[in-house]
């Protein structure tokens, strides 16, 4: 309902409306209002990556024990 000083959002201009025409209405223009951005996607942490998971090729060669152990 509307206070006394306040003018209504909608007007019903046509006697013939029904009920269910009116609901209609309503929820269209309760939908067009309310569309607002996506909320943002959030970045996963480098340290919960699935990547992470999966094992590195094993390095060969001479310096294949040195290269196991650094960082990926």
């Amino acid at each position: 309902m509307t206070s006394p000083g306040e003018s209504p959002i909608l007007r019903v201009v046509n006697a013939d409306a029904t009920p269910e025409e009116i609901a209609a209405l309503v929820a269209v223009f309760s939908a067009l209002g309310s569309s607002s951005e996506p909320a943002p996607r959030r970045r996963t942490p480098a340290w919960s990556a699935p990547a992470r998971l999966v094992r590195r090729p094993v390095a060969h060669g001479p310096s294949g024990w040195r290269a196991s152990g650094l960082p990926r």
